[in-house]
């Protein structure tokens, strides 16, 4: 089972996250998330928060051995070939550590105070549909690519109609949230979607995101067909679950 940290980068200063960052690749993580909001998504909705791509830069240059990445960037707020660019230089940064996670976005004052079209549910999803062979595209184009040929792409979300099955389609990765059951359904629609398009689930690493206290069932989370459990954090982002579990659990190694 690999373990990851996502780090709320709200009610915090940059000095605190970069310390935290630091702090969870010293301990081994196998990866190292921000989020792609604009603003809090609980507590005081006026707190302190930063935007993600400039985090993450800084993330790349700041680590050495975890994989990085948004946890989900949301596809509405760049251009795709911008997006692909900034990926494939992060990915450089890092020394080819990045996994470009995207979704279709859901949080509308992010879209409203940013002058973002919000759309619906069904129209945010046919963006990141049409999206996503634009930002293959580029990838394949840009001199040069990524560090290890190509990025690993993750997608985030539930829908069982749309989402996962872009999952069966373009991902390596996904990413659900838990408790277990959820993450098991998930799991299962993501496999009969590849069975319907003629693609080996084995293919497609499983993620899910948890709070701290979730990973005393993480063997429960392997069952349902985790590979990969992703830890929530906020300041002061205590790492103290997540020592515990990678000095106690068998992982699969670092990505």
């Amino acid at each position: 089972m690999k373990i990851g940290v996502q780090i709320h980068p709200q009610a915090t200063t940059v000095e605190h996250m970069r310390s935290a960052w630091r702090a969870a690749d010293e301990l081994g993580v196998d990866s190292i998330w921000a989020w792609d909001h604009f603003y809090p998504l609980y507590g005081d909705a006026d707190a302190a928060h930063f935007e993600a791509y400039t985090l993450l830069a800084a993330m790349a240059a700041d680590t050495s051995r975890a994989r990085i990445g948004a946890l989900v960037t949301c596809y509405s707020y760049r251009n795709p070939n911008l997006l692909a660019d900034m990926a494939r230089t992060i990915d450089h940064i890092s020394g080819g550590r990045f996994i470009l996670g995207l979704g279709s976005g859901w949080f509308k004052r992010d879209y409203d105070e940013y002058g973002y079209r919000f759309g619906t549910v069904a129209s945010r999803l046919q963006l990141l549909e049409e999206g996503l062979p634009v930002i293959r595209s580029r990838l394949a184009k840009l001199n040069p690519g990524p560090v290890n040929g190509s990025l690993p792409l993750m997608i985030g979300g539930g829908g069982e109609k749309v989402t996962l099955r872009l999952v069966a389609e373009y991902a390596d990765m996904s990413n659900v949230f838990g408790p277990v059951d959820n993450a098991r359904r998930k799991n299962r629609v993501i496999d009969e979607w590849c069975e319907k398009i003629g693609r080996d689930p084995a293919g497609i690493e499983r993620t899910a995101l948890v709070r701290p206290a979730e990973l005393e069932h993480a063997e429960a989370y392997r069952e349902a067909g985790t590979d990969h459990l992703i830890v929530m954090t906020e300041h002061p982002f205590d790492l103290g679950a997540v020592e515990k579990f990678i000095a106690r659990v068998p992982r699969q190694g670092t990505s």
